[in-house]
């Protein structure tokens, strides 16, 4: 069996025509969509994520501000920056870009941003609607894997699903809205006893752990659906994911590539989210 490779390029161009047709028709009423990006420090891969997530607002019609801060700027400062723009009527959208540098507590930033206009979904307010079913955002990149598995029609009631990896960020709201849509969860971490056991038993596999090609081909179902989210760099250079690619696939269902796959859909999914919040607030007569 050689699975089928999920094109996360060609949906995200589909989602982000979406968006441009929305921003469209809040342009004509006199609204323009805003996101703010915030970049603190000179980290390479966080750059290139700012860029492209900027450019892909434009390409939206969406209006994008990209500020960028010293290494050294103080967590008071990028508070005070932070109260700024939640007053700014024209921004719908607030993201601070991640890993802050270690003198600034992240968890502070993040609770700093109203959560109206958190459209990463991670503020405590919007994490508690997520684990209630009621979501005011839903974190872009679990969003988009949900958007993946819509996409190829997989049936997710009453299947058996394991997210490798327990994060805030992806693994515990991947788990949520998983459950949600009626799957059986298992999240696994780095002190699971016989991570093997559980991925063969599961009709679906999220891995996002950050350790390149720990989910093997002998680990996965025959027809399993794997969804890699991880993105990471090998000693030369090249790109490749939390899976090991070519044992898998020629196991699985369908697979996720890397590059190529979840991370066009995070970025597609920071539009939707940032749509939305720019939509209530027209709608809500807050913004003039």
């Amino acid at each position: 069996m050689t699975a089928k490779v999920i094109d996360g390029v060609k949906l995200a161009a589909s989602i982000r025509e979406q968006v441009a047709e929305r921003a469209a028709v809040l342009t004509r009423q006199g609204v323009k969509p805003g996101l703010a990006v915030v970049l603190v420090g000179s980290d390479a891969a966080s750059q290139v994520y700012v860029r492209n997530k900027v450019a892909a607002c434009e390409k939206a019609g969406l209006h994008s501000v990209l500020e960028q801060y010293p290494a050294d700027l103080t967590e008071d400062a990028l508070l005070s920056r932070i109260r700024t723009l939640n007053a700014d009527k024209t921004i719908h959208g607030i993201l601070v870009q991640l890993p802050l540098p270690k003198h600034i507590d992240a968890h502070r930033v993040i609770e700093a941003i109203a959560a109206e206009k958190d459209v990463d979904g991670f503020h405590i307010s919007n994490a508690g609607l997520l684990m209630t079913g009621t979501p005011l955002f839903r974190p872009c990149t679990p969003y988009g894997v949900m958007k993946i598995l819509e996409s190829e029609q997989v049936v997710l009631r009453g299947a058996v699903a394991v997210v490798v990896g327990a994060s805030n960020i992806v693994g515990k709201p991947m788990a949520m809205l998983l459950q949600a849509a009626g799957a059986t969860v298992t999240i696994c971490n780095s002190k699971t006893r016989d991570l093997a056991w559980h991925t063969r038993h599961a009709d679906i596999v999220v891995v996002a752990t950050g350790k390149p090609g720990m989910v093997t081909g002998d680990m996965i179902k025959p027809g399993a659906i794997v969804i890699d989210v991880g993105i990471n760099r090998t000693a030369d250079g090249k790109l490749c994911g939390d899976v090991d690619y070519a044992s898998v696939s020629q196991v699985a269902g369908a697979i996720t590539p890397v590059p190529g796959g979840v991370g066009p859909m995070t970025i597609a999914m920071l539009l939707v989210n940032t749509i939305e919040a720019a939509e209530r607030s027209n709608a809500s007569g807050i913004t003039p």
